[in-house]
């Protein structure tokens, strides 16, 4: 699966699972579902209850649901239309802010060539040819499509492997009080500090080892705070298996 970095204006590095083509074309399916029914329902209420106006009601009410349809949901729900957020999509900036409404406007006005005009061909070449998958309306807003879900749930085992642990001694058997979320959050919060190491990172590093020493209520030792954290993964370990 292919990862997207998200650089912040604060200068901190955040990794999302990018979009795949197959969960945008699927949203896409949904929204247009939802899309038709709502027109097709409308269309027959307006052709029973107004025969003679019919035909304006038809451009007044329905054109627009059509054509407006996904500008009025990212731009009201945050990224995400009733499609994106079944398959758990979500429109973000590349630079990590929060998307305006010009940026949801720009990916609007990109459709018509995207997706309508080519049958989404175009959209589909860019989506899985550029570096984080982005069609025209994309690159022209600075945004892409996320994944806010991961595919798939990983578990600490899968993450942490110990090849000698019958003879360790583990340091905190109070770690034995914190769930396995919580040592799933541990480890991210190294990883991420490993592979990013500014000073934003660090800060990260340091008040997660201070909340969960007083969460264990283990008194402040002298190891640093990396190599506690480290120490309570191996010792979650060895105590839970």
């Amino acid at each position: 699966m292919q990862k997207i970095e998200i650089n912040t204006t604060q200068n901190v590095s955040i990794e999302f699972e990018a979009a795949l083509l197959r969960d945008r074309v699927l949203a896409f399916g949904v929204d247009f579902l939802i899309m038709g029914g709502a027109s097709l329902i409308i269309s027959i209420i307006i052709t029973i209850a107004f025969t003679s106006t019919a035909e304006y009601l038809y451009y007044f009410f329905i054109v627009p649901i059509i054509f407006f349809y996904s500008l009025a949901f990212e731009t009201l729900n945050h990224g995400q239309s009733p499609g994106k957020r079944v398959m758990d999509l979500k429109v973000v900036k590349l630079n990590g802010a929060e998307p305006r409404s010009s940026d949801y406007v720009m990916r609007w006005a990109f459709r018509m060539v995207d997706i309508y005009l080519s049958f989404g061909v175009l959209a589909a070449i860019f989506i899985g040819s550029s570096n984080k998958n982005q069609r025209l309306g994309d690159m022209a807003a600075e945004t892409t499509v996320i994944k806010i879900k991961p595919t798939r749930t990983l578990r600490l085992n899968d993450i942490i492997n110990i090849n000698s642990i019958d003879n360790y001694q583990p340091v905190y058997p109070e770690v034995k009080k914190l769930s396995e979320s919580n040592m799933l959050l541990v480890k991210s919060v190294i990883e991420r500090y490993k592979a990013f190491p500014n000073q934003a990172h660090r800060e990260a590093v340091h008040t997660l080892a201070v909340k969960v020493k007083e969460k264990i209520k283990v008194d402040q030792d002298t190891n640093g705070d990396l190599d506690f954290l480290q120490t309570l993964i191996k010792d979650y370990v060895v105590l839970t298996r």
